[in-house]
């Protein structure tokens, strides 16, 4: 006799939500930040003011209604450095050049 099993969606949605589920997304959002700072470029240079901003400016934002839905815990790496763009992309809008730190950090910790 096949097995039947209904769909729960307001239970779905609760799990998506849930404090479980929340720390699990700050879990690998802090993996990803700490690989991003460890592997991330710092200038060489004496004069320069900026060196080490790059690299002192990642941060993790959380919320429980992330998605395009507002649906579910989301945590998200970010660099606030007014410069992240150019050091993750390269300054010539994406050919060539770029570090891509946040892409090879979420690759080294398993999430993409």
């Amino acid at each position: 006799m096949p097995t039947r099993f209904k769909l729960d969606k307001r239970g779905v949605g609760e799990l998506l939500r849930s404090q479980m589920m929340l720390r699990e997304m700050i879990s690998r959002a802090e993996a990803i930040k700490s690989t991003a700072e460890a592997i991330a470029p710092v200038s060489p240079r004496p004069d320069d003011h900026h060196a080490g901003l790059y690299k002192a400016s990642f941060k993790v934002s959380v919320t429980d209604s992330g998605s395009r839905l507002h649906h579910r815990a989301q945590a998200t790496v970010h660099n606030s450095a007014w410069y992240s763009a150019w050091i993750e992309y390269g300054a010539e809008g994406g050919r060539g050049g770029g570090h891509h730190v946040l892409l090879r950090a979420t690759q080294a910790a398993g999430g993409g």
